[in-house]
């Protein structure tokens, strides 16, 4: 439709080479016909002499003249002609979109129905007025025959009066109360979490720090009274502890203790200056909040967070996994003996009576945390031989360990079968076991990785296996910067530290060529190493130079870097000062 209406309006002259069409000649459709009234203009009598001489001097002109006139006026109809065409087709393309416009919007429909609910709102009115007129009507009848009776009986008046009185009172005093009983339903509000921000976590971290300092001064003080940090603290305490506990006085002795407490803070806040601790307390500085932080010290702000909280959730995971443990029958030894002790407490509490229960309960935790801790934590070793409860605490199991186990017993149990498959051309493996050891020892000597025995994967001597701190190892990349090759260049897999060995196993798989065996005792030098200087800490690499290697080996992207350069230096310094006695 748009094209054919630009073809209609471009045809012809321009529009620009034609007269203003107010000053065109007044005609409609019908008289756009082939005789075209031509309007003469006025002439002089000079002129009209011209003209009735045929054979006058002008006469050529003037015919000429007649025809171009004539020529722009037929062109004059003919554009105004087409501006007509143009305007019906413009008004018909327009209705039509006004139509499909009603249809897409339903004006009509909208218009009805609203009608409909405007009539419907009309008689509904009419029916609500008609009930209240009926009801005003009946009213005063009623009330008309009600009066003689209320004249006659008297005590029934006072009764209904005395009746509203009572309820009036009653909802006075108690409706407030009953309006509380009301069931409602619950509204399910979800909080909007706020979104990460350097600022705000700065800020909830050292509002963590201030909200758990009451709590960690507290575990600090009995802390210090069980090691005696004070002597004359502990033994007065002591006392005044086995005391209250011999005479049945030790609940009123806490609760005396906790008043004491808050009278205490009640004077603090009022501004007094009081000190009640048996350790010390150290003010730390307090720095003020930065407003402005750079990139790098964003990021390190977001790791050591991300640190901290790892630690704590993994504490917190620990101690709860224990718990479950302990109850789910995981190690059987360690819950039978909780539950003989349960057994031990019903039985007497059934036939002893509670003063003497709580007397001995007493009497053990004070000589338990006073006199027993004391020696255990000086004397270790009594403590991993004789204190039950520590004993119990550390031996139960954690899921990650207990995995762990059951990976090892099932590499175990492969590692066996080979075995047995291969006896016959491998016997020293069976006879090489002393005979006093049992099945036990025999099958922890060798230590497994994934792909097979440790002394194997890395053709070292059977008595080689990772030190206890490193028995899973530490994941970490391994950067040859002698080689050239992008698949040699950084390999990705786990290290391991032994007696006398640094052993990386490569992740992927292939021959044992691309494991890296390294010799104590020929490294050289040994550092903690930052593989990119842009990024914020002190790194987590480890770089060790040998005589073989042109360049030091970086082993990167270690997570507990730390801890590995300690072990892996340790040992390193073992292995050297045992070596240079030797040859001294």
């Amino acid at each position: 439709m748009l094209k054919r209406l630009d073809k209609i309006r471009f045809r012809g002259h321009k529009r620009d080479e034609f007269l203003d069409l107010a000053e065109s000649p007044n005609a409609s459709d019908t008289e756009c016909g082939d005789e075209i009234p031509v309007k003469i203009p006025r002439t002089s009598l000079r002129e009209n002499d011209e003209l009735r001489d045929p054979a006058g001097p002008g006469a050529i002109n003037m015919a000429s003249g007649v025809q171009d006139f004539n020529r722009t006026e037929s062109d004059r109809l003919n554009e105004i002609k087409g501006h007509l065409e143009i305007a019906l087709l413009e008004k018909h393309f327009l209705q039509e979109e006004l139509r499909k416009l009603r249809e897409e919007t339903n004006a009509e429909i909208l218009k009805q129905e609203l009608e409909k609910e405007r009539q419907r709102r009309l008689e509904l009115e009419q029916k609500v007025n008609e009930i209240l007129k009926t009801r005003t009507e009946e009213l005063p009848t009623t009330q008309q025959p009600a009066k003689p009776p209320t004249q006659v009986n008297g005590t029934d008046k006072r009764s209904q009066m005395m009746c509203s009185r009572v309820q009036k009172w009653f909802y006075d005093k108690f409706g407030e109360y009953v309006e509380d009983f009301r069931f409602q339903p619950e509204e399910n509000t979800v909080e909007t979490e706020e979104p990460l921000s350097a600022r705000r976590l700065t800020e909830n971290m050292r509002r963590l720090k201030r909200g758990a300092k009451p709590v960690t001064n507290f575990v600090k003080n009995l802390s210090a009274l069980s090691d005696w940090y004070s002597i004359y603290t502990s033994a007065i305490a002591f006392i005044i502890y086995m005391n209250a506990v011999w005479h049945g006085w030790a609940i009123p002795m806490f609760l005396f203790l906790a008043i004491l407490r808050l009278s205490l803070n009640y004077l603090i806040a009022r501004g007094w200056r009081i000190q009640w601790s048996i350790v010390p307390e150290v003010s730390e500085p307090i720095e003020p909040p930065k407003e402005d932080l750079t990139v790098s010290e964003k990021f390190q702000l977001v790791l050591d967070v991300a640190q901290k909280a790892q630690n704590l959730f993994g504490k917190m995971a620990d101690i709860l996994e224990k718990i479950k443990n302990l109850f789910m029958w995981v190690q059987p030894e360690i819950t039978q003996k909780l539950y003989i002790v349960l057994w031990a407490a019903f039985i007497a509490s059934c036939f002893f009576p509670y003063r003497i229960i709580g007397l001995a309960m007493g009497l053990y935790a004070g000589i338990k945390f006073f006199l027993i801790d004391f020696i255990f934590k000086r004397c270790p070793r009594l403590r991993a031989k004789y204190d039950t409860p520590y004993i119990i605490w550390t031996n139960l199991p954690t899921d990650p360990q207990l995995k762990e186990r059951s990976n090892a017993t099932v590499s175990r149990r492969l590692s066996g079968h080979e075995k047995v498959q291969t006896a016959s051309s491998r016997s020293y493996v069976g006879s090489g076991a002393p005979t006093g050891v049992n099945k036990d020892e025999d099958s922890s000597r060798f230590h497994t990785t994934k792909r097979g025995n440790f002394h194997e994967v890395f053709n070292l001597s059977e008595n080689e296996r990772p030190l206890a701190v490193c028995e899973n190892g530490w994941r970490c990349c391994l950067i040859n910067r002698d080689k050239k090759m992008p698949t040699d260049y950084i390999r990705n897999g786990v290290l391991y530290v032994t007696e006398n060995y640094l052993c990386f196993e490569s992740s992927k798989s292939g021959s044992s060529k691309r494991n890296k065996v390294i010799k104590l005792t020929e490294i050289t030098d040994i550092q903690k190493y930052k593989v990119l200087s842009v990024l914020p800490g002190s790194g987590m690499g480890i770089s060790v130079s040998t005589p073989s290697t042109q360049k030091p080996l970086v082993f990167g992207a270690m997570v507990h870097r730390d801890e590995a350069f300690e072990t892996i230096f340790n040992q390193y310094v073992k292995i050297t000062s045992a070596a240079s006695n030797s040859e001294s």
